[in-house]
């Protein structure tokens, strides 16, 4: 969470998303642009957590269904 606060690109690039860790890096370099990459980064990293679990808990029900 801080490597997405401090360094959004980098989240981006970490996880594998490096066109939009590209974009990232543009809007970052601004002074103005700097806050809305975090917050974006940040909103990514916790959407990408969330997708995960959902996921593992939609796997554990089709699994107790068998």
């Amino acid at each position: 969470m801080l490597l997405a606060i401090l360094f959004p690109f980098l989240s981006f690039f970490f996880r594998g998303k490096i066109f939009t860790a590209v974009i990232c890096l543009i809007l970052q370099l601004t002074l103005l642009g700097w806050l809305p990459a975090a917050l974006w980064a940040v909103l990514s990293l916790q959407n990408a957590r969330a997708e995960k679990r959902n996921q593992k808990l939609i796997k554990a029900i089709r699994e107790t269904r068998r």
